[in-house]
């Protein structure tokens, strides 16, 4: 069987998952506040690249 981590904290994902877009990408965190982490990323990665905070 093959491990699956989520993408925030690499810890194991268990039977529930959150999903996540991310760039067009959708990934699987443990939790909500890996899901929250991705985005507040997301939005600063994003803001920073088009100059805007």
């Amino acid at each position: 069987m093959k491990k699956t981590t989520c993408a925030a904290c690499d810890c194991e994902l268990g039977a529930e998952t959150i999903t996540v877009k991310l760039g067009g990408k959708t990934v699987e965190v443990c939790c909500q506040e890996c899901a929250e982490a991705l985005n507040d990323a997301e939005a600063a990665t994003s803001a920073a690249s088009t100059g805007k905070e």
